[in-house]
């Protein structure tokens, strides 16, 4: 009788503990347990969030034999730059990370004239399957722990602090959880982070949740969950279809939470945090642009708190899909203006560098992606989602 085969997941060694997982008690503990004084935690987290220190020899209030001892234990390297590229005049920079198993991740840093924007990574590729997208089709690798979140935002603020981003010495004053991966597949992790993020420094970096914008394509339980944390970051649903038949293609998350579902929990998420809601929408030529479709997602969410940002489609190598004609995008923005829906185009950066996320640890990794045909997607019973936040393949 043959062996049977197994399907699950190999287990994965987790990243090393560092500083930016724990809370502000639970570094004193760690210290504490160390044999050392729990005030040692507040001094480096002074240094790491405060000072955005990451080299050992600056934290001079430390005697050499404990720092070295310290830094080993709580602040261990857990990404490092495999590239880094430019454009917008040295404006926009996009960094291809390496963490301690090899996994590749990406973050993109946005500089513009009243703020800088870090768009970060929640997880290593992406599970939920949305074929137009570069991390979709590369499939799901692993959950960032926080810290390696974190360190993607730390990383630029280094970088601003130093000068070494065109405009010359700045601060980090937005985070969009916009990267490789669905945040709210990653709950815990994301939540964390938002903290160690928005917390007062030393604590953490300082900046207003009112700043951080957190994505997802709709996983409506997690949605729900966010409301009920009371937090006052901003939620983007992914949407690109108002129609389910599209939906369950361009997204397929949406064979479980339908439109009308997806929205419900964004409108109520709006009424809980008092803030409103952005639908993100690509406009890919042909599929989703047409002028009917505009007519009905702006009938489905006029009168709500709610703002369109519309995304000309980054393409990614070998697949079909594509940015709209201008005359379409056009005549998409005036039927939702038309409704009374506030609507922008997103400013565009990065194609240059493979600014879709995904697109350049794809080429890293130097293997064919894989583009999903049309209505070859699963249809998927409705269940909760799997803990790991992967969607099952297609039988």
């Amino acid at each position: 009788m043959p062996a049977q085969l197994t399907f699950a997941a190999p287990r994965r060694a987790k990243p090393p503990r560092h500083l930016a997982d724990l809370s502000w008690d639970e570094r004193r503990e760690a210290v504490g347990a160390l044999g050392e004084k729990p005030f040692r935690a507040d001094q480096l987290s002074r240094h790491y969030f405060g000072r955005l220190a990451d080299d050992p020899s600056d934290m001079t209030d430390l005697p050499a034999a404990l720092r070295d001892r310290l830094v080993a234990e709580l602040l261990p390297s857990l990404l490092t730059s495999v590239s880094d590229l430019t454009c917008d005049n040295g404006a926009t920079r996009k960094t291809l990370w390496k963490a301690f198993d090899g996994t590749l991740v990406e973050s993109v840093l946005m500089r513009y004239p009243d703020r800088v924007t870090m768009c970060v990574s929640s997880q290593a590729g992406c599970g939920m399957n949305c074929p137009f997208c570069a991390t979709g089709q590369a499939g799901l690798t692993r959950n960032l722990s926080t810290a390696e979140i974190v360190e993607q935002v730390m990383a630029g603020a280094r970088a601003l602090d130093r000068g070494e981003i065109a405009g010359g010495a700045g601060r980090v004053s937005n985070i969009v959880f916009m990267g490789m991966g669905e945040p709210l597949a990653n709950f815990s992790a994301i939540v964390r982070a938002i903290h160690r993020l928005s917390d007062p420094s030393p604590q953490g970096l300082g900046i207003s949740q009112r700043n951080i914008t957190v994505s997802t394509v709709g996983l409506v339980p997690k949605i729900n969950q966010l409301a009920d944390l009371d937090l006052k970051v901003r939620l983007a649903v992914s949407l690109h279809a108002p129609d389910d038949e599209l939906r369950d293609e361009l997204v397929p998350i949406n064979t479980r939470w339908k439109v009308r579902e997806v929205l419900d929990a964004a409108w109520a998420y709006a009424d809980r945090t008092r803030r409103r809601v952005s639908i993100e929408y690509a406009l890919i030529r042909d599929i989703n642009d047409q002028a009917w479709r505009a007519d009905l997602l702006g009938r489905l969410i006029k009168s709500h708190p709610v703002h369109v940002n519309l995304i000309p489609l980054n393409p990614t190598p070998g697949s079909k899909w594509t940015a709209s004609r201008p005359s379409d995008q056009t005549e998409f923005v005036r039927r939702l203006e038309a409704h009374g829906v506030p609507v922008t185009v997103r400013d565009t950066r990065g194609q240059e560098i493979d600014g879709a996320c995904g697109q350049l640890a794809a080429k890293s990794i130097e293997q064919p992606v894989a583009v999903l045909p049309e209505r070859a997607l699963p249809v998927l019973p409705d269940r909760p989602l799997p803990e790991n936040g992967r969607l099952p393949a297609p039988e």
